[in-house]
């Protein structure tokens, strides 16, 4: 089974009351375009009219992050906020207790209605919610994941993409930074992600290859390739995509070598790392920026996301990235 963030994450910058009605709408449409039910269509609108609110009532600003998941058919609803957190989190959990006048009945309706939600909060760093919800007729892949796929401001194309597969025994996942911006950009990571589908479980070098040779018409792009398989990871890349691999000790980068799959290929040298089962393996392109650090032992993947979309994302820049726990566990 392969996913591919085929449509981009939209953001909802929470500064004005009307935040909530926007976020709802895309929420809404964005369930629609998934294939959700008309109940959890409306779900989605309420959740996201939620955690708007939440941030539009009670924090400094913040953005709500709306995508089509990649666990399954569905979709997720992110939200970051620049402070000042909430002291007593476990109270607004209850159902019932509205922190707004929004749709719904505050964040314990949040957690009920949604299929997953994770939320965390501190004076310091702020309020990180995110909720998933996923048609329950559909399969699911295996484990969580974190994503997004944010064009630069202002741009309707996005050249950064990700994709995820699973094949028996591992799971693989590729990032594809085109170059530049705009629809040539989106041309090219669009190409190499074709490639990446057609046959996930190919070696690694092997899928550099082929995408060099599909991406000669294209401007080109970097990629980096990730192959994770129980306590092992393989990983392979080129250009300007890179990431790391976060556990217990200090966190191991994921470096690409220099190179643009579609003009230059050159001999990029496969890495081998042992994981432990509670690592954390993120991809991103250089949109997202290296000052960025994943918290705490065993970190929630929408989490991640939210961190990373709202705190460490250039928006003058594409952007997109991907994070996987090594077990597949949630």
């Amino acid at each position: 089974m392969t996913a591919t963030a085929t449509t981009l994450t939209q953001q909802i910058r929470v500064d004005h009351p009307s935040a909530g009605y926007a976020a709802a709408r895309v929420a809404r449409e964005t369930a629609q375009d998934a294939g959700l039910p008309a109940v959890l269509a409306d779900r989605a609108a309420v959740v996201a009219a939620e955690l708007a609110g939440n941030i539009d009532k009670h924090t400094g600003g913040g953005s709500v992050f709306v995508q089509r998941s990649l666990s399954g058919r569905g979709i997720d609803v992110l939200a970051a906020d620049d402070g000042p957190g909430m002291a007593d989190l476990d109270h607004w959990l209850l159902d019932g207790n509205t922190t707004t006048a929004t749709l719904g009945a505050g964040l314990g309706a949040v957690k009920r209605m949604a299929t997953e939600f994770r939320i965390t909060s501190s004076p310091a760093d702020g309020t990180l919610a995110a909720a998933r919800l996923l048609d329950p007729t559909s399969p699911p892949l295996r484990g969580p994941t974190g994503h997004f796929r944010l064009a630069r401001d202002g741009e309707q194309y996005c050249g950064d993409a990700v994709a995820l597969a699973e094949v028996t025994g591992s799971r693989t996942a590729v990032v594809a930074d085109g170059l530049g911006h705009g629809a040539d950009a989106a041309e090219a990571a669009d190409a190499a992600l074709r490639v990446f589908t057609e046959n996930p479980d190919r070696p690694l070098p092997h899928q550099l290859t082929n995408m060099h040779r599909a991406l000669r018409a294209t401007r080109g792009a970097a990629v980096a390739l990730v192959r994770i398989a129980p306590r092992r990871l393989e990983f392979c890349g080129v250009g300007n995509v890179g990431g790391a691999s976060v556990g217990a000790g200090p966190a191991r980068l994921l470096l690409s070598t220099p190179g643009i799959v579609g003009f230059t290929l050159p001999a990029a040298p496969v890495r081998h790392l042992a994981l432990a089962d509670d690592d954390v393996v993120v991809l991103h392109t250089d949109g997202v920026g290296t000052g960025w650090r994943v918290p705490g032992r065993a970190p929630d993947l929408l989490l991640l996301a939210a961190d990373l979309a709202h705190r460490h994302r250039n928006p003058r820049d594409d952007a997109a990235m991907l994070a996987l726990r090594a077990d597949g566990s949630a």
